[in-house]
């Protein structure tokens, strides 16, 4: 730095918009705040307008979900059919409606989905963080073993909490996963193509009130989805309307490294070996689904690459070639609190960008086209390998949080420090 560095000018922050664009949470479509709707707070049985009945685009989204159908809702209510003075705003969003009979709703919905919106949609950025990969690398268990830690751990490390959006998704998560996973020691079964998952979604929140919550959706679409053109296509808008990616990457999908890995997943191995897609099939995936779209075909949302199931890579330390060094950083469990450890990630990103580039060039090279904005981390959900699918020991994560802070440094919630 020279003496004339000092007097230029820092560049100003972009000023703050009056609203922001909203992202359901639920069924991902971006909107003004302006198009919300409204759920009537009360009904009456002399008003049609007002009477209970059934919510035909709420239960046209709980179907996709096997989810039961609901039948008499209150009625939904259009701003377009309430004067303008009768509309109630906060921070120039549209909150509430004054109805026909005094009553004020401030239960905003989804216009394309009809479910409930969280209070803070439009005041504050739509960030939604979504899980991606092939089959078999392990989402399920890592969506687990990532929400147990920030609920757990990493919300206190940042001064904050996370919390679960609603008590139906508190109770399906500890059932379903947590309660599995964390305190019977089961393994958690792969998500079926033909059975769709319910978004799962908890917000971040600061107890700085100057930082807006951040909304993490994760959305356990079916490994192979992720190939099938015609699945992708229900579930491309979100990916497109993220805010960031976690890109799972399993070493089993790597064919350089599987007979390298001593592990026995089956007698025959042509038949497991091509259980797996290759990683770069599925970012061409995402290619011709939404990145082709984008400006110079290339997008520009923050992704870390994940390499899943790291204690697996314990069998290539120190192996010929040196892929994975007996020093590595990648079987040391690392916690960063208050702010974003440049060091450590400097660390890791290089050490696994030089692993991928070394065991699977071609996917490494596709990222590198298409993707703006990349990290590389690798963690283990689980802390050890299982046998027979039969956990050996206490869940011990590692590292399972780094590319979720990696991205909160990313949206600039956090700040990231190293030495100098």
């Amino acid at each position: 730095m020279n003496i004339f560095d000092w007097f230029k000018k820092k560049p100003e922050a972009a000023p703050r918009p009056l609203f922001y664009d909203i992202v359901c949470p639920f069924c991902f479509n971006k909107f003004s705040p302006e198009d919300v709707e409204f759920r009537a707070s009360h009904h009456r049985e002399d008003d049609e307008d007002y009477g209970l009945g059934e919510d035909a685009k709420l239960n046209k989204y709980r179907s996709r979900f096997g989810l039961d159908t609901v039948h008499d809702m209150e009625a939904v209510l259009l701003p377009t059919d309430v004067p303008e003075e009768q509309r109630i705003y906060s921070d120039h969003v549209l909150v509430g409606l004054n109805d026909r009979y005094g009553e004020v709703t401030r239960r905003r919905l989804c216009p394309h989905c009809h479910n409930e919106l969280p209070v803070t949609s439009g005041k504050v950025p739509s960030n939604i963080i979504s899980i991606v990969g092939a089959s078999q690398v392990g989402k399920s268990v890592y969506m687990t073993a990532l929400i147990h830690t920030l609920q757990n751990t990493t919300a206190e490390n940042f001064d904050a909490a996370c919390m679960p959006l609603t008590t139906e998704i508190s109770r399906k998560f500890r059932i379903n996963y947590e309660e599995p996973l964390f305190e019977r020691g089961d393994l958690l079964g792969s998500t079926q193509k033909e059975r769709m998952q319910e978004p799962f979604i908890f917000q971040f929140v600061f107890k700085d009130e100057s930082k807006p919550p951040l909304t993490l959706v994760f959305f356990d679409v079916a490994g192979e989805g992720m190939v099938d053109q015609d699945y992708l296509g229900l579930h491309g808008q979100h990916i497109k309307n993220s805010a960031g990616i976690l890109f799972m990457v399993d070493p089993l999908q790597i064919r350089s490294i599987r007979d390298r890995i001593r592990i026995k997943l089956g007698d025959d191995k042509g038949e497991w070996v091509s259980r797996y897609d290759e990683p770069r099939d599925v970012v061409l995936t995402l290619f011709s689904d939404f990145i082709a779209h984008q400006e110079d075909s290339k997008t520009d949302i923050p992704t870390a690459v994940v390499l899943t199931k790291s204690d697996m890579l314990e069998s290539l330390r120190g192996d010929e070639g040196e892929y994975i060094k007996s020093n590595s950083n990648v079987f040391h469990n690392v916690i960063h609190r208050d702010y974003f450890d440049l060091n450590e990630f400097e660390n890791i990103d290089g050490e696994i960008r030089r692993f991928i580039e070394r065991v699977d060039r071609p996917f490494k090279g596709t990222m590198d086209v298409y993707f703006k904005d990349t990290a590389y981390f690798a963690v283990s959900a689980l802390g050890s390998n299982p046998i027979d699918q039969k956990l050996q020991s206490v869940v011990s994560p590692i590292r399972v949080d780094e590319p979720f802070i990696w991205l909160l440094y990313k949206l600039n919630y956090i700040e990231g420090r190293g030495k100098a």
